[in-house]
């Protein structure tokens, strides 16, 4: 068995709009179609964040297209809430920096590992506009050393 995990989704905005501090797996509470549209590449973390409620952790706004082959009446909810699966310990944990430090559970990728479909969240901090555009000026400070290193073979 190779080590090579597809990932299905990943929102690449959250690493520029939040600071992560600490990252968890956590599993995905879903449904047949679901899964079957997930596994198609059909879903979008763009605008998904977690929340706490009940000393459960919830996953609102991750958009997954409905069913392609399934009739309405058994498809889902594109954007439903979905619950997410992770030990008591974790979540005890969570629920205090979350509550205490103000600080936000962003999903950051979805992806298949041992044939089970997990999902990344971060812990995160938001970012001030000075160090996003510190974030910036540092991707093309890079881009044109590599420039540079290219032009010059």
């Amino acid at each position: 068995m190779s080590s090579y995990s597809p990932i299905f989704a990943d929102n690449r905005q959250a690493r520029f709009n939040y600071e992560i501090l600490e990252t968890y797996e956590a599993g995905v509470e879903l449904l047949g179609t679901e899964v079957k549209s997930i596994r198609r590449g059909q879903a979008n973390l763009r605008d998904a964040y977690a929340i706490v409620r009940n000393g459960e952790i919830f996953l609102l706004n991750m958009y997954v297209a409905p069913h392609h082959t399934t009739s309405n009446v058994f498809n889902h909810e594109p954007t439903r809430t979905r619950r997410l699966l992770l030990h008591r310990q974790e979540i005890r944990k969570l629920i205090g920096k979350v509550e205490q430090k103000g600080l936000t559970l962003v999903p950051l990728k979805m992806y298949l590992s041992k044939g089970w479909i997990k999902l990344s969240i971060g812990l995160a901090r938001s970012k001030k506009l000075h160090d996003k555009r510190e974030t910036i000026q540092k991707r093309e400070s890079a881009r044109e050393i590599a420039r540079a290193i290219k032009a010059s073979r």
